[in-house]
């Protein structure tokens, strides 16, 4: 199954799904996640070497 996706002028295949947490509830998980999703984030972009 091809899954690469593509514009004119760009090709990509997405493998992560990124979910933020709406206003109201930021907070609450934002301050008990916040090192450990940063360090995922910066794991993950180093591992693809994606610039933040």
């Amino acid at each position: 199954m091809n899954d690469v996706k593509s514009l004119s002028h760009s090709k990509w295949r997405c493998k992560y799904h990124i979910v933020f947490a709406p206003k109201y509830r930021r907070q609450a998980i934002y301050r008990q996640l916040k090192q450990d999703v940063g360090k995922i984030l910066r794991d993950l972009c180093e591992r693809k070497k994606v610039k933040i």
